[in-house]
């Protein structure tokens, strides 16, 4: 919310099969529903690859696919650039899955890691 005197509306919004109570500014609900729409459809993408299991798992691979998303869109806009579909944007896509399983590997790493601190 922008303006201090903006209301906000009391919402709830299904994510992958839970609900999370969201406050949002008046006017917003339509495009704050798209939004939930559209991350449980990325979860769900994620979950159906079968690479990533764990719903925590998931929301951090979607969270990091749509910020990585974004800040190519932010760059291309800040710099003038068109947004390139051609081939080389696929390659970029690539690399950045790869990078992306490769920060999934290490999170694997760590939590097998602090499970051993877990009481059993």
């Amino acid at each position: 919310m922008n303006a201090k005197n903006e209301q906000a509306v009391a919402m709830k919004v299904s994510i992958f099969g839970r609900e999370y109570p969201v406050a949002c500014p008046s006017g917003e609900e339509n495009a704050l529903l798209h939004s939930a729409k559209f991350v449980d459809n990325e979860m769900r993408k994620v979950r159906e690859s079968g690479k990533v299991i764990g719903s925590d798992r998931i929301a951090v691979m979607v969270s990091l696919n749509i910020a990585h998303e974004l800040l190519i869109l932010r760059h291309h806009q800040n710099n003038g650039m068109p947004i390139n579909t051609s081939a080389a944007s696929v390659e970029t896509d690539d690399q950045s899955r790869a990078r992306i399983d490769a920060m999934n590997q290490q999170i694997d790493a760590k939590l097998e890691q602090f499970q051993q601190y877990l009481p059993e």
